[in-house]
């Protein structure tokens, strides 16, 4: 069977983690205790899925995915890789417009409180922080959708067409 090779199985799951896990708490942030410092641990896993991303963009074009079925319908690859796509976009476009929003603000931008991350240089009336305030937003709610979508066909290919589409990531 053709699977993804260990790295990429990996970066898939942690990223995977990570991300509902942001999601989770952008969502929820104003409902959760002030004191848990959700917003400094939410950009840090941003930042997080930033570098993995990044990470994972080499490891993919050094290491070719393993194809997708042959009977496998035109209209099914395509959108596979219109979704993969897409996941890649939210990957880097998510934690940039949290990095810019942040770097407005008056509060340090820090990594797990343990270093200092660089600030862009923007103010709080800048157009690109109203912008990527916006489109952080929205794009929350877009890809997590978007994820429901991912795992409603990852389910619907091991449990109705009874294919190996899951079986090669996991």
């Amino acid at each position: 069977m053709d699977r993804y090779n260990r790295v990429a199985r990996a970066l898939h799951w942690i990223m995977a983690i990570l991300i509902l896990f942001n999601l989770f708490l952008g969502f929820a942030h104003d409902a959760l205790p002030s004191d848990w410092k959700v917003m400094p641990v939410h950009k840090s896993i941003g930042l997080t899925v930033l570098a993995l991303t990044l990470l994972r963009i080499l490891w993919r074009l050094i290491h070719r995915p393993p194809p997708l079925p042959a009977e496998m319908p035109a209209w099914e690859k395509a959108a596979a890789h219109v979704t993969h796509f897409a996941f890649y976009a939210f990957m880097l476009i998510m934690p940039l417009t949290g990095w810019i929003m942040s770097s407005a603000g008056n509060r340090p931008l820090n990594w797990f409180f343990l270093f200092d991350v660089p600030k862009f240089a923007v103010s709080k009336g800048d157009a690109i922080v109203g912008v990527s305030g916006g489109t952080h937003e929205v794009m929350g709610f877009v890809w997590a959708a978007l994820i429901l979508v991912h795992v409603a066909a990852a389910l619907r290919h091991h449990f109705i067409l009874k294919d190996r589409v899951l079986l090669r990531m996991v």
